[in-house]
Parts: C-alpha cells; sequence; structure tokens
C-alpha cells in the first residue's frame, strides 16, 4: 500500500520545477536573444529578457545568409543542417545496422574465436575516439573522403555498445523460435527479417534516437575532416560564426542558429518516446 504524504508530494513536484527551470531557462535566454539585435544584446547589460521584433528578420539571415551590421558575410545555416541531418541519419542507421548484423553472428553462428571476436569488438569501448583519431584521420585522408559525407559518417558508424545490447537481447529470445524456425524451413536471414528484427524493434527505436542526437552533436571528428565551408554541419558552423570579442559577434544570428540546431534532434525525441518509453519498460520486464 502506497502512503500519501502531501508534503513530499509537494517537494517532488518542487524539485521537478526547479529542475525543468535549469534546463529551460538557458534555452528562453537564447530565443530571446535571437529576436533582439546584436547591438541590443551587446549594450544592454544585463540583457532585456523580454521578446524583440527582429525575430523574422534574424532567422530569416540566419538560414539563407546574408550581410551583418557589421559589414562581415554571414554563412546561410539551411546547407549546415542538412549537412547535419544527412550525416546524423547515417550514423544512427548505419550503427543500428551494423550492429544487428554483428550481434546477430556473434549469438546464432558457431564458428571458430567466436567469443575472441565479440571480445575483440566489445574492447574498443576502452578506446575512445580520441585516442584513435590520428589513425583514423590519416586512414580517411589516405582514401580521398577528406571534405565528404563518407568522410564525415564511415569513421562513426561502428558501434561495440549497440552490439553488445542487442547481443544481450538476442540472448533472451527463446530457443523455441530458433527450433520452429528452422522446422519451417527459414534460413537465417528470413529467420533474422521476420523474427528477430520485429522483436527488436523497440530497442532499435531507443538506440535510434540515442545515436541520431549522438551524430548530429559531433564536433570534434568534423573539425578534423572538414576544411571546406560548404561541408561544415551546424555544430561547426556555430562555432565559426563567433570570432573576436563580443562586438564584433553577431550574437543574434548565433542564438538563432543554436535554436535551429536543437530542433530537429527536439522533433526526433518526440516522435520516437513513446518507442523509446516502451524500450524502458521492456527492458525492466
Amino acid at each position: 500500500m502506497v502512503e500519501r504524504r502531501p508534503a513530499l508530494t509537494v517537494l517532488s513536484h518542487v524539485v521537478l520545477l526547479l529542475g525543468v527551470l535549469v534546463v529551460a531557462f538557458p534555452v528562453y535566454v537564447t530565443f530571446i536573444a535571437s529576436t533582439q539585435t546584436a547591438q541590443e544584446i551587446v549594450q544592454q547589460v544585463p540583457m532585456s529578457l523580454a521578446p524583440g521584433h527582429h525575430m523574422l528578420e534574424t532567422y530569416r539571415i540566419a538560414l539563407f545568409g546574408g550581410t551583418s551590421s557589421y559589414g562581415s558575410r554571414i554563412a546561410p545555416v539551411a546547407p549546415m543542417m542538412w549537412i547535419s541531418l544527412v550525416s546524423a541519419l547515417v550514423i544512427a542507421i548505419g550503427k543500428i545496422a551494423i550492429s544487428l548484423l554483428s550481434a546477430f553472428a556473434v549469438v546464432y553462428f558457431r564458428f571458430p574465436l567466436r567469443g575472441l571476436c565479440f571480445w575483440m569488438i566489445f574492447i574498443t569501448l576502452m578506446l575512445p575516439v580520441e585516442v584513435r583519431i590520428y589513425p583514423t584521420y590519416q586512414v580517411v585522408s589516405e582514401l580521398g573522403m577528406i571534405n565528404t559525407y563518407a568522410g564525415l559518417t564511415v569513421p562513426l558508424i561502428a558501434s561495440a555498445t549497440a552490439t553488445f545490447l542487442f547481443r544481450q537481447f538476442f540472448l533472451t529470445v527463446p530457443d523455441e523460435l530458433v527450433e520452429a524456425a528452422r522446422i519451417d524451413g527459414a534460413g537465417p536471414m528470413r529467420f533474422f527479417k521476420d523474427v528477430l528484427l520485429p522483436l527488436s524493434m523497440t530497442s532499435v527505436a531507443a538506440l535510434f534516437v540515442i545515436q541520431f542526437i549522438y551524430g548530429w552533436n559531433q564536433y570534434l571528428w568534423p573539425l578534423l575532416v572538414t576544411t571546406d565551408e560548404a561541408m561544415y554541419p551546424v555544430v561547426i558552423g556555430i562555432k565559426r560564426m563567433i570570432g573576436g570579442g563580443d562586438a564584433a559577434n553577431e550574437w543574434n544570428v548565433i542564438m538563432a542558429t543554436a535554436i535551429l540546431a536543437m530542433i530537429p534532434p527536439a522533433i526526433v525525441v518526440l516522435l520516437m518516446q513513446k518507442w523509446f518509453v516502451k524500450s524502458l519498460v521492456d527492458a525492466e520486464k
């Protein structure tokens, strides 16, 4: 029986509201700054927290480019967001596809050194990107993939974490399903497509959300493999917009770009929220 404690309920709601405020206030300030001019942001100390009157103009310049109030050229953000979207989708789908197939092979196929192969995959978790970034960059450079979509995505599509999670899930699948598929004459790939893949959809959805955000927020790797402005993702674009002192930056355009960069991950989370929560509930069961 659950006891009703009004004081504890009020306290928990207060803590939740404080948490929401801590997370939402910087986003609110960013949005407010995107509706003002660069001069208003710099000259008003502290900055006004009331919406300005330049929202449409600022977002138009951010999306399609233009000339700043200081006379400098502002690169359009729309192509950068397209590059980030393509990269994030390729990374997320590639990670899930490779992880599903590798976990399927490790669990359901019998071959020499199967356990060693799995542990070689798993041990890569101990090697962060920063450790292997130089040899990876050298390989990408020698293959001529600098300033290409392949260079942005291919080195990031392998995932030991996703392989491990799918392996653990496949181990929970009853052996009776495997035997039934074998009796029905289903081959390995048909068993994978018709049985394992539908059972894995909640896990796939949850991993898609995580991997999409991971690919969208990539900074270090795109910073190395993109030297052409036409191949900058939006995160690199935001960094390139920040130049010298505060007075030399178009902070309203920078903040508008930051708001635009938040929208696609937020849409993905909202659309996949039901599947994401369901995967967590199913995992607990």
